[in-house]
């Protein structure tokens, strides 16, 4: 932790030109952080060893540390500055190397009891599927994550490593290509369905690696939430390919930052579309 932290330290005063103390900005300075995986809270506060990664980052930047789990993160800066910008009632789905979400619920980021909640990769969406690394089995995550598409796809007969190699195929009309990503998206779709009429989003925003599939993987997506959702959902929820890419979740950290200061809570206001000079 004390290198990472360091690190992030070098990064920080390289932007602001070595002159940057957030202890100086008052009641508007914090350092917002995103973290992989679950981030388990006590009484508010984050448990070891995040709890450490807090006291070291507040004593290198002498200001709040404000920590979550950084696709959480990614849903709020893209229902803050990216695709859903405008939205109070936003989820989020991160289709990566893992499948993971958040959701943000009148505009402010839902976390759930000890800040649990997101873990959309881990709801079943096939019950004769594969075993999950969290115990379940047919997971999204086993179906809709980087590795098991790519492993469907070589098992129809195409040659892929990685997803650039994958989207390549698809851009070349490839059927094996979008028969994985068919199946992917539907798995997907029909997981999202069941999330939206528990708690009625008004945007769905779909990011990481597989949403650069476009329309390949949205088209499928959109027709299994057309089958499953409830009658009186069907037309009144938006979905979306993220906007705002790799830099979701930092930015996710400055509008947490932003979002939680005494002073700007729930400043930008919905619908703005730059990101503020202050929060640079």
């Amino acid at each position: 932790w004390e290198r990472r932290v360091e690190l992030a330290e070098r990064l920080v005063a390289s932007l602001a030109g070595g002159t940057l103390r957030l202890s100086s900005l008052g009641t508007t300075g914090a350092v917002g952080v995103g973290v992989v995986g679950p981030v388990r809270t006590a009484k508010g506060e984050p448990e070891e060893p995040l709890a450490t990664l807090a006291g070291l980052l507040g004593k290198r930047f002498g200001a709040p540390v404000l920590l979550d789990n950084n696709t959480r993160l990614a849903a709020l800066a893209e229902s803050t500055w990216g695709a859903a910008a405008g939205s109070q009632d936003v989820l989020y789905l991160r289709l990566s190397h893992g499948v993971g979400g958040g959701l943000v619920v009148n505009g402010s980021l839902h976390r759930g009891v000890d800040g649990l909640a997101g873990e959309l990769g881990h709801i079943t969406a096939d019950p004769e599927g594969g075993p999950c690394e969290c115990g379940g089995r047919g997971c999204l995550e086993t179906i809709a994550s980087i590795g098991p598409v790519l492993a469907s796809y070589r098992a129809l007969g195409g040659r892929a490593d990685d997803v650039p190699t994958l989207l390549r195929a698809v851009g070349n009309g490839n059927p094996a290509a979008h028969e994985v990503l068919r199946v992917a998206g539907a798995r997907t779709g029909a997981v999202l369905a069941g999330v939206v009429n528990a708690v009625g989003p008004g945007v769905i925003v779909l990011g990481g690696e597989l949403a650069r599939a476009k329309d390949a993987l949205l088209d499928p997506v959109r027709e299994a939430l057309d089958a499953h959702v409830l009658p009186l959902a069907r037309g009144r929820v938006t979905l979306l390919p993220a906007g705002l890419g790799e830099a979701g979740g930092a930015l996710g950290g400055v509008a947490l930052a932003l979002h939680e200061s005494p002073l700007l809570a729930r400043y930008p206001e919905p619908g703005s579309e730059d990101l503020p000079e202050d929060a640079a």
